[in-house]
């Protein structure tokens, strides 16, 4: 297939002047949603994730003729992105997150920044989780988004990372994966293996439906107890082995002593701060507005993204790149003041 330049992220536009069967079109946007979220797995970032979904359907409407029904419409637009994905891949480095670059920084040490598109993106629920799944689809698919498996994701060569999502969150078989990426079906067991090998070496949990019980009261005692600014309050809800880390600072600590001293410290500028909750990358997440803005309102901080095991929060993930990150996610750039 002819390479076409990357188009807009807005819904189908550019597309009008492709050859087109307006039923086939609406029928594409149908698979919009699952098919964002197979190119965030594969890229870790929303922006190229929709990208690539454009990519998708400029391509699929332009080879429209190549479509012979032998497959579902599904099918053979997974095949298509992912083959826009590995394209994407082969141009550039992997995404990560603070915490696999470096040893956690002292309290006093220089902050550090990276270019945005260095880190792995926080991505909204309702972006890449289909409305039609089924309750034991979207317990697959929300794992398969969290952070910490995205960025697992990331140390996979591209053709491995595909392999492995095809199969294990899109459910192929090694027939259908062999077909869509055309490899033998031995070389797709022999890279499904190796990168099975790989997320092994990763610090990676069981599959976790929705928020327990115990998890909300977890979740809404975090808000209680920031929006209080009580850190021994905040202190009894994380695990011994917490991080926090605020991308695109290079930023990230260990331990709920070294969080709870820089928010007395260097992060105490969050004091009095508001939040409206939200849902990113199958998480309790938070948009985050500090105190101080012109009269009297609230502007926005962080996009915080928690991530829970055994009762405790064992990652506070502050998204600093508010300008972009709460218009992806409906969330209003100032509150009112109280």
């Amino acid at each position: 297939m002819a390479d076409v330049p990357s188009p807009p992220k807005t819904p189908l536009t550019g597309l009008a002047e492709q050859p087109q069967a307006p039923h086939t079109l609406h029928e594409m946007e149908e698979h919009r949603t699952a098919l964002t979220g197979h190119c965030y797995r594969m890229l870790g970032s929303v922006s190229e994730a929709e990208d690539a979904v454009q990519e998708t359907f400029i391509r699929a409407l332009r080879h429209q003729d190549q479509f012979e029904g032998r497959s579902s419409l599904r099918t053979w637009l997974y095949r298509i992105g992912t083959r826009v994905c590995i394209d994407l891949l082969g141009e550039r480095n992997r995404r990560a997150r603070p915490m696999e670059l470096h040893p956690p920084f002292e309290l006093d040490a220089p902050l550090g920044e990276k270019p945005a598109a260095e880190w792995v993106e926080p991505v909204p629920d309702a972006l890449v989780l289909p409305s039609n799944a089924t309750p034991a689809e979207l317990v697959m698919m929300r794992q398969s988004i969290r952070l910490a498996f995205v960025a697992a994701l990331q140390h996979l060569p591209p053709r491995q990372r595909a392999v492995l999502i095809l199969t294990e969150v899109v459910e192929w078989s090694a027939v259908e994966v062999a077909a869509a990426l055309d490899m033998t079906v031995a070389a797709v067991n022999s890279a499904l293996q190796r990168a099975r090998a790989t997320l092994a070496t990763r610090d990676l949990s069981a599959p976790r439906g929705p928020l327990t019980e115990d998890e909300t009261t977890l979740v809404q005692k975090y808000v209680d107890a920031f929006e209080r600014y009580d850190m021994a309050a905040l202190s009894a809800l994380l695990h011994h082995d917490v991080t926090m880390s605020m991308p695109p600072l290079s930023l990230w600590l260990r331990g709920p002593e070294k969080v709870c001293a820089w928010m007395l410290g260097r992060g105490a500028g969050c004091k009095g701060s508001r939040h409206i909750a939200t849902l990113a990358c199958g998480a309790p997440a938070f948009a985050q507005y500090k105190p101080g803005g012109p009269n009297g309102t609230y502007t926005p901080w962080s996009l915080t993204v928690l991530e829970i095991e055994d009762g405790r929060i064992v990652a506070l993930n502050y998204f600093l790149d508010v300008m972009t990150l709460f218009p992806r996610f409906g969330l209003p750039l100032e509150l009112p003041a109280l």
